[in-house]
């Protein structure tokens, strides 16, 4: 597979987990720093509750500072809001500081599936295949993170 050209967006992650727990819960771990927290970030990052703001509404924006456990590296996210349905529907940009260079759009959906919850994330926005391979390989242990959290 070849990259796009230059200014063009084309590739997609999609990445589907079904988590014990209700989806308020699982609508919460996303929005709340609190629970932020306790799961953001790949192994080996921790993201201390006081390097996370957050405003869940449309408009709002949200940062997030996942600190290397081995060496203190700090590593920074930030976006805006653009959607908030509580609680089925989040959507939100993502820039990763150091990372690609473009922002690109995550779309959590979360099913009720009586008392446990499906969820389908979704980014957007990637330059090249090798920029969507490293945000994936970060993301899915992020999301065994949430699955620990979460009680599976």
């Amino acid at each position: 597979m070849t990259d796009a050209p230059p200014g063009t967006k084309t590739r997609e992650l999609t990445l589907v987990r079904v988590f014990d727990a209700p989806r308020e819960l699982v609508f919460q771990a996303w929005t709340d720093p609190a629970h932020f927290a306790g799961w953001y970030g790949p192994r080996g990052f921790t993201t201390p509750l006081s390097k996370i703001a957050m405003d869940p509404r449309p408009g709002g924006a949200w940062s997030a500072c996942m600190v290397r456990d081995d060496d203190g590296t700090e590593c920074h996210s930030h976006g805006v809001y653009l959607e908030f349905s509580a609680p089925a529907r989040l959507v939100f940009s993502w820039t990763i500081d150091g990372g690609p260079e473009e922002e690109s759009l995550i779309t959590i959906d979360l099913a009720d599936l009586g008392g446990k919850t499906k969820m389908t994330f979704t980014q957007s926005g990637f330059l090249t295949e090798g920029e969507r391979a490293d945000v994936e390989a970060g993301w899915t242990e992020t999301l065994v993170k949430l699955a620990e959290r979460m009680g599976k």
